[in-house]
């Protein structure tokens, strides 16, 4: 079993820049992919980034790569995602998720195996 906790989502003005973080615990004999997903009010959740366990491979949903980076903790415990040059249609509950082994495409997210609580992100223009 592997626990999700997101944190870091705030109001920021357009333009600005934030820093999302997924800690997990329970996971002491597991490696793990990571993905992040955003749901505004009245849309579907949608992808946004994703990591290997490694580090060394990262996804990123359409113009999102120039502005938004994935990264994983020295320690494997922690995921990030950057985010800069903030848009209001960057307005979302931010979730991060967990996908233990290589079962299906990261960018579905019935490819995960455990989802975080989400946390908000609010970007005024």
């Amino acid at each position: 079993q592997v626990q999700l906790v997101e944190s870091g989502g705030a109001l920021v003005q357009a333009g600005g820049s934030l820093r999302l973080s997924c800690a997990s615990s329970g996971h002491t004999a597991s490696t793990f992919a990571t993905g992040w997903f955003r749901q505004a009010p009245g849309k579907e959740r949608e992808f946004v980034s994703a990591v290997t366990w490694s580090g060394r491979t990262t996804y990123y949903a359409n113009d999102i790569k120039d502005r938004f980076t994935i990264s994983r903790g020295s320690d494997k415990t922690t995921v990030f995602l950057q985010m800069s040059t903030l848009k209001p249609e960057d307005t979302a509950v931010y979730y991060c998720a967990a996908q233990l082994y290589i079962g299906g495409d990261l960018k579905f997210s019935a490819s995960y195996d455990y989802w975080g609580q989400g946390t908000q992100v609010t970007v005024s223009s």
